[in-house]
C-alpha cells in the first residue's frame, strides 16, 4: 500500500472483472477513491464492497458502483455527474470497456461493425468529453485507454474491432497533442491476449468450432507471443497505474504494448 495517488478520484470503466477488476486493485493500493463504472450493478456493487472491506473505515469508502452504458450519451452524462458528486472531479480516467466479436469480412453484417465502433471508440470518447475541461482547469489529469495490440497490427476475422481499436490509438495520440501544455497526459495500454473472460469465451468458440483441446486452443491464440503465455490482468493494471504514478509526467501520446514482446516499437 502507498499514498501516492491519495486525493485522486479514478473512474474506471469496464470495472468489475478482468482487467478492469485488477486496474481497481492497482489503484485502491496507491490510496486513490474509485468510480466503478460499467452496466452489470450487481458485480460493481460486489467489487466496491470487496475495496471497501480491505481500507482502513476511518478514511470512509474508497469505491463506489455507478451504472452506466457508454454507448449512450445520456447515461455516460448522468454516470460522470453521480461520480463526482460523491468524490468530487475525476482526476484519473481509465477507458477500459470493451469487447470483440469475430467474424470473416463477408459475415462482418452493420450491426456488428456498428456494435464494435460504438462500444469500443464511442465510448471512449463519451466518457473522455466528460473528463478534460475539469482536467485542463485544474492543470492535472491522466487519461488511459486500455486498447488493445489489435489497435497496433492487424488480426485476421477482427477486422470491426481492429478498425475500432485502431481508431482508440490515433485518438489517443490527437488528444495527447491537444492537452499537452495542459498538465494532462493521455496513453493507450495495449495488451495482447490476457486471462480474462473475454479470452475464455474465445477459448470455447475455437474448441466448439475446431474440435481441438482448450491447450491447443489458447497454444494457437499466443504463438505470436513470443513467452507463449496469456498476459496476467494484473500486469496490465500495473502498466496503467505507472502512466498515472509521479514521474511519468513526460510520458504521453503512447501505445505501450503489454503482450510479451509481441509488438515491438
Amino acid at each position: 500500500m502507498s499514498n501516492l495517488l491519495a486525493g485522486q478520484h479514478v473512474a474506471i470503466t469496464g470495472a468489475g472483472r478482468g482487467i478492469g477488476a485488477a486496474i481497481a486493485d492497482a489503484f485502491v493500493a496507491h490510496g486513490a477513491r474509485l468510480s466503478l463504472m460499467g452496466r452489470d450493478g450487481g458485480r460493481l456493487q460486489r467489487k466496491a464492497d470487496q475495496l471497501n472491506a480491505q481500507t482502513d473505515a476511518a478514511f470512509g469508502p474508497v469505491a463506489q458502483a455507478i451504472v452506466v452504458d457508454i454507448t449512450q450519451a445520456e447515461s455516460v452524462v448522468n454516470a460522470f455527474a453521480k461520480a463526482s458528486a460523491t468524490f468530487g472531479p475525476v482526476t484519473i480516467l481509465v477507458n477500459n470497456a470493451g469487447n470483440a466479436e469475430s467474424a470473416p469480412i463477408h459475415k462482418t453484417d452493420f450491426d456488428l461493425w456498428q456494435r464494435m465502433l460504438t462500444l469500443n471508440l464511442t465510448g471512449t470518447f463519451l466518457c473522455t468529453q466528460q473528463v478534460v475541461s475539469a482536467m485542463s482547469k485544474a492543470g492535472w489529469g491522466r487519461i488511459v485507454n486500455v486498447a488493445s495490440t489489435a489497435g497496433l497490427l492487424g488480426y485476421a476475422y477482427v477486422s470491426a474491432y481492429c478498425a475500432a481499436k485502431h481508431g482508440v490509438i490515433g485518438f489517443t495520440r490527437a488528444l495527447a497533442l491537444e492537452l499537452a501544455q495542459k498538465g494532462v497526459t493521455v496513453n493507450a495500454v495495449c495488451p495482447g491476449y490476457t486471462d480474462t473472460d473475454l479470452v475464455a469465451a474465445s477459448v470455447d468458440n475455437i474448441v466448439a468450432k475446431t474440435g481441438r483441446s482448450a491447450e491447443q486452443a489458447i497454444a494457437e491464440l499466443v504463438k505470436g507471443n513470443p513467452q507463449k503465455r496469456l498476459i496476467k490482468p494484473e500486469e496490465v493494471a500495473n502498466a496503467v497505474a505507472w502512466l498515472c504514478l509521479p514521474g511519468s509526467e513526460s510520458i504521453t501520446g503512447q501505445a505501450i504494448a503489454v503482450a510479451g514482446g509481441e509488438v515491438m516499437n
